[in-house]
């Protein structure tokens, strides 16, 4: 069965600072087929999530349906979840220095975007071949992991900048016109990279290695 990855969000602000980080970790630690976690902060509204790998869809589905739903119901907050298919992905991932598949981490991120598209396209029939090119064109982008929705086939992508300010651009500028020509809504997050770095060396991330 294939690996998986797994982005959370919750509904929530909070200074990653004030968040119980140290006493979430261990528990995180101790769930079934986990094999990383990169933490989340929101740029702008200091949202806490994460970004997850796991050994397989199944486990990470159990983590999204049982865990981290009694989590967020511990903060009273609403939260997002999406898990992705990870096996269908790694050559294009590969292509844009993914950590995820063997990537290297030359320098740490100042900041973190995810992104989801609208779309149900088997990933195979995703247009990744023109659009990596360009991606590896956008100012201070270092690793791209694209993302295929694990049931609704939906197509995004986690990524890592050197700076705020280049992701920031990247979502408001180029990010827009790249999913007009899908002629699809889109979602884009930005977090920033700098605050979470401790608690993401703890769960194995390997953007800080």
């Amino acid at each position: 069965m294939s690996k998986a990855f797994v982005y959370t969000e919750l509904q929530i602000a909070l200074p990653f600072a004030q968040a119980p980080w140290s006493e979430l970790n261990p528990e995180l630690q101790k769930q079934p087929g986990l094999n990383n976690k990169t933490w989340l902060s929101g740029a702008a509204n200091h949202s806490v999530g994460g970004f997850y790998e796991f050994d397989s869809i199944a486990n990470a589905k159990k983590f999204v349906t049982g865990y981290f739903p009694a989590e967020a119901a511990k903060f009273g907050v609403a939260q997002t979840t999406r898990v992705f298919d990870m096996d269908v992905v790694e050559e294009a991932s590969r292509q844009l220095n993914s950590v995820h598949f063997g990537g290297i981490a030359s320098r740490k991120p100042g900041a973190f975007v995810y992104t989801e598209v609208q779309v149900s396209v088997p990933f195979a029939q995703a247009p990744w071949r023109s659009m990596n090119p360009v991606l590896r064109e956008q100012p201070g982008l270092l690793h791209k992991t694209w993302l295929s929705g694990a049931d609704n086939q939906s197509v995004g992508g986690f990524y890592a900048f050197d700076t705020l300010d280049n992701a920031r651009r990247f979502v408001t500028d180029y990010f827009p016109t790249e999913t007009a020509g899908l002629d699809a809504a889109y979602t884009s997050r930005l977090f920033d990279a700098s605050v979470t770095e401790a608690a993401s060396r703890e769960m194995g991330s390997q953007f800080y290695l």
